[in-house]
């Protein structure tokens, strides 16, 4: 069984605690999370979402309940440990640039942290080939599509090799391509390294792909269980303002106009095969 290496206890947070009229942006949250997991934080906007990424991170503590990283108990004692093995990786990839070209902007974190110049040019090389942006290390930034610059962001993070990676909203600013060309990256990545990865997000395409969803709603955990076992409430997801993904839209339209489908698919290549080997028998 793999370890824990995050937990939230009956977590409380509000922004005005002195106000009793404002509603707890959290409220007496728990989950786990264990190493090696992918976990999709999901809700709209208003949901709690951001406000638990900040606890996660120890840019906010709570007013109640308890936050558990790496086997410690969240403190300012304990936080710069903990962010130490912590990778986050933010919505917008313009805001996050600081070098001139792609490998200073990897090696940035890494001088911060005092890591000794020949350990930092293997790191920003292994780094950068984990996210197939090793032949733009001299590029400019500013000239990198969205996708490639989230890559490179991804890369700045895995270069200070951390046990966890937060991806708060990382895809939100992307077209498709950039979108799918950072959920790939992410998954080879699981594959390759088995990092822990929190995605943060409100869609419900990129949480198909994780181990587990984490329902938000008005600041309370709403559903958790398998992709699988969360989409099974699609009405309750459409009334939470969420949208199922493309494929099971489509799976249930097909029901709907009398195509005899069984499964309940979350990709479209699911969902191919399936009418693919219906059809071709006919």
């Amino acid at each position: 069984m793999n370890s824990i290496i995050m937990s939230l206890e009956n977590v409380t947070f509000t922004y005005a605690p002195e106000d009793e009229s404002v509603r707890p942006a959290v409220a007496d949250l728990s989950f786990t999370i264990e190493e090696g997991e992918w976990i999709a934080l999901v809700g709209h906007n208003g949901s709690g979402k951001s406000t638990i990424a900040k606890l996660m991170n120890g840019l906010l503590f709570p007013n109640s309940g308890k936050v558990t990283a790496m086997g410690k108990p969240m403190s300012e004692e304990t936080l710069w440990d903990i962010r130490s093995q912590m990778g986050m990786v933010f919505q917008n990839p313009d805001n996050q640039f600081v070098g001139a070209t792609v490998q200073d902007d990897v090696a940035f974190a890494l001088e911060n942290n005092g890591v000794p110049h020949e350990e930092m040019v293997v790191r920003v090389k292994e780094s950068l080939r984990q996210v197939k942006m090793e032949d733009y290390m001299d590029q400019e930034p500013h000239h990198l599509s969205g996708g490639q610059k989230q890559r490179v962001a991804i890369a700045g993070a895995l270069a200070l090799r951390p046990r966890l990676l937060i991806l708060d909203e990382a895809t939100s600013m992307l077209d498709p391509q950039g979108r799918m060309e950072v959920i790939e990256t992410i998954r080879e990545l699981r594959k390759a390294t088995g990092l822990t990865v929190i995605s943060i997000t409100h869609d419900l395409e990129e949480a198909a792909l994780a181990d587990r969803l984490i329902v938000m709603n008005q600041g309370h955990k709403q559903l958790e269980g398998s992709p699988e076992q969360v989409f099974r409430s699609g009405s309750e997801l459409i009334k939470l303002g969420l949208d199922l993904p493309f494929a099971m839209r489509m799976t249930h339209l097909l029901r709907k106009e009398g195509v005899d489908i069984k499964g309940e698919h979350m990709t479209e290549d699911e969902l191919v095969d399936e009418l693919w080997t219906s059809y071709s028998k006919m």
